[in-house]
């Protein structure tokens, strides 16, 4: 049997990192920006253990150079640096980690020495090789921290082959070269360059500096990133205002977020960071959250859900992981049980905050509602954990503008209709039934937006014998009022007899209002089935009744017909006038039907004109 270890060949291997490896081409910057940042930590680190003895006039910083002219980008910092032997390790053997390397070699030395990793980004060792997406030819000087070192230079041309000499540098650190290529004609562009460094790196735990050979500015003199960002803070000591300029400045939102949750946990993982609830628009397509995920204040990518549920991508924020379980790219997760805590307890410090703010902030969480609520019902839908979790705080607004949780609205109802939730979807064309229902006493709440189908769906499934009620269905005499003395047959047959429906029921109650001669009604279960069906393109049809047109007894365009005072031709005309207008006020009319009652409402009105002529 013949046993020996797997070669790599750079020429195989670096294909698959410019088209496989890294998403995007601008990693790169992310990538260099990293190592020398690892170098610097390695350092200060190297001083704590007694390695190293570093001045106090020693100031740590990344400088990034663009020369548009020489067509090159250099990356310099003044950390650890390398000698010879170690480029050979850790540079000419792709895939060996220095990071990985270091922390090995000092895990042993101070196990018991609490977050021993802390700070040091790379580990797998690839990421110095994605300078060769956009640089044709690679150069390394390096003067090594340790005493008596030699500087030494390392070359490559497209990385396959390199070439190593007496370096030229003279201070500890490293200086990295790019010599642009074709694929990385983009990334000589000034503003184009200064972007990428502050996406990626805006928060780096190091000052960079950012040159331009052709334009000195005042800028230069100053960091383009700021290393101690606000989610690393403590929340007792960051202000209202802090927050604020904070938010406006990651995610250039002019509003003010309405409030925000500070994260910050040591144990059993390290996260901290913090969520903000901005104003949202009504409909969800049109919501556009970001909540930016980091690794030791280094950007990974833009909401990924594997740490962040779908539903809190609505938010925008920043969630820092230093211990992240990321693949070699960076920007993509690991799946395992790391990840679920993660999210977890994102999801559980949501929901407290909400639950909070309703039990304890509640006038002011009543005037969020408008702004967050498509996000909780959303949530309410996607993750029944969630809706367990906050259901004390999902609100229900009323059509007179009050708040109230599903508990306070059966508290107050549950007496005159039963375990229900009347709504309006439409509370201009529900008008009519709002204010029938208004006069009983029982409060209607609004459900108007799309996702409130599924929501209450959701909640009814959640709440045993609860029923979400549209206010123009049955709702039995609490709606429609006493029914009236007699059995009003001939009115009924009256009506029966002169509108085009077959299948419509007809009776007669005494509604508070007498203005409305007649309302239509629909069954909650039947309105659900034909809102079902027309989902898929069918039409719902049992063979049954399913309009109920109730007539109101009090009203005295009714009593005239029920007294059987105008002729059989005039009857036919009120019979067929009052349905289309309880058509009306129920869901409208279909084209033909409409031009009908138009028709016919000129013909009513010219009737008028004709008497007021005759009168004079």
């Amino acid at each position: 049997m013949e046993k020996g270890n797997l070669s790599i060949n750079s020429e195989n291997i670096l294909p698959i990192i410019k088209k496989w490896l890294y998403s995007d081409m601008d990693i790169f910057v992310r990538e260099l920006v990293s190592n020398a940042s690892d170098a610097i930590t390695k350092l200060v680190r190297l001083d704590a253990l007694g390695e190293v003895v570093l001045h106090s006039e020693d100031d740590f910083a990344i400088k990034v150079v663009l020369d548009k002219n020489n067509r090159t980008i250099k990356i310099i910092d003044n950390g650890v640096g390398m000698t010879a032997d170690e480029i050979k390790q850790y540079i000419n053997q792709i895939a060996f980690s220095g990071a990985a390397d270091f922390l090995s070699k000092y895990d042993e030395e101070n196990s018991g020495e609490k977050d021993e990793q802390k700070g040091i980004i790379g580990h797998f060792g690839l990421g110095f090789y994605s300078a060769f997406m956009v640089a044709d030819k690679v150069e390394i000087d390096s003067l090594s921290h340790h005493h008596g070192a030699e500087a030494a230079f390392w070359s490559s041309t497209g990385g396959i082959e390199y070439e190593m000499s007496e370096g030229k540098r003279t201070e500890r650190g490293t200086e990295i070269t790019l010599h642009i290529g074709s694929d990385g004609e983009e990334f000589l562009d000034d503003y184009k360059l200064r972007g990428i460094l502050k996406k990626y790196c805006g928060f780096i735990p190091v000052d960079i500096y950012f040159e331009n050979t052709a334009s000195k500015s005042d800028e230069e003199e100053k960091p383009i990133n700021d290393k101690n960002p606000l989610w690393l803070k403590r929340a007792a000591s960051c202000t209202d205002e802090e927050y604020k300029k904070f938010y406006h400045q990651v995610f250039m939102d002019y509003r003010d977020p309405l409030f925000w949750i500070h994260l910050n946990m040591d144990y059993p993982f390290r996260l901290k960071g913090i969520l903000y609830f901005p104003r949202l628009k009504h409909e969800l397509d049109a919501i556009e959250g970001q909540v930016k995920l980091f690794s030791n204040q280094v950007f990974v990518a833009d909401n990924i859900k594997e740490v962040i549920p779908e539903f809190l991508l609505l938010l925008k924020g920043v969630v820092d992981c230093p211990d992240l379980p990321l693949n070699v790219s960076r920007s993509f997760l690991q799946n395992d049980g790391y990840t679920e805590k993660l999210s977890s307890y994102i999801v559980k410090k949501v929901a407290d905050k909400l639950t909070s703010l309703a039990a304890n902030e509640r006038e002011e969480y009543n005037k969020y509602w408008d702004d967050i609520n498509q996000f909780i019902k959303y949530g309410c839908i996607r993750e029944d954990d969630f809706y367990q979790k906050c259901k004390d705080a999902v609100l229900y607004k009323s059509v007179d503008g009050n708040h109230y949780t599903l508990a306070e609205y059966l508290e107050r109802n549950e007496e005159k209709i039963g375990k229900k939730v009347v709504f309006a979807s439409d509370a201009k064309l529900q008008s009519q039934y709002i204010r029938l229902i208004k006069e009983q006493g029982v409060d209607c709440v609004l459900l108007e937006s799309r996702l409130d189908n599924p929501f209450t769906n959701q909640i009814e499934a959640n709440e045993s014998g609860l029923l979400f009620t549209r206010v123009d269905a049955e709702l039995g005499d609490i709606l429609k009022g006493e029914t009236t003395e007699g059995s009003h047959k001939e009115l009924v047959a009256l009506f029966k007899e002169n509108i085009d429906n077959e299948k419509i029921e007809i009776d007669v109650q005494n509604f508070k209002n007498s203005g409305v001669p007649a309302m239509l009604f629909l069954s909650e279960e039947v309105r659900r089935a034909q809102e079902m069906t027309a989902l898929y393109g069918l039409s719902f049809d049992d063979g049954k009744s399913k309009e109920k047109l109730t007539l109101n007894g009090t009203n005295e365009l009714v009593k005239i017909l029920d007294e059987g005072k105008v002729s059989t031709d005039d009857a036919k005309v009120l019979c067929q006038h009052i349905w289309d207008m309880a058509a009306l006020s129920y869901g409208g009319l279909e084209p033909k039907r409409m031009e009908e009652f138009l028709e016919r409402s000129s013909f009513i009105l010219k009737f008028f004109a004709d008497k007021g002529q005759v009168d004079e």
